[in-house]
């Protein structure tokens, strides 16, 4: 039999960053997970999209407020309100991307990281 990860406090925040995604529709949902590579700077990042700039900004309004409430925990720093076509989210070991998907297809920044574990998650309907 396998054994069962436990999971610990950056895992448990990845997993409420995907439910504040969830929650406003944010679609084809990403998670690199970089914990097994040496010197990586951020654990984890979690990369979507949204359909418009408002959207996208719903988006990150719900990460933000959904881990807030669920978790206690505030990012250091935000950016990318101003035009709502990429937002970004720091909250120190994992780095949250929210697209528009023309940005998103444009940057992939999903590529960049070929050692990374990454992870498909399926949109919910």
């Amino acid at each position: 039999m396998g054994k069962k990860k436990v999971l610990d406090e950056t895992d448990l925040l990845v997993n409420k960053i995907v439910e504040g995604i969830r929650e406003r529709k944010g679609e084809k949902i990403v998670t690199v997970d970089m914990s097994h590579i040496d010197n990586y700077v951020f654990r984890n990042f979690v990369i979507c999209q949204g359909r418009s700039n408002t959207h996208v900004a719903s988006i990150a309004d719900s990460i933000k407020d959904y881990v807030r409430e669920e978790i206690k925990v505030k990012p250091f720093g935000v950016d990318g309100y101003a035009n709502a076509q990429w937002i970004a989210l720091d909250y120190g070991e994992v780095i949250v991307h929210v697209f528009l998907p023309e940005l998103r297809d444009f940057y992939s920044i999903e590529t960049l990281w070929e050692d990374a574990v990454i992870n498909e998650l399926p949109d919910e309907i």
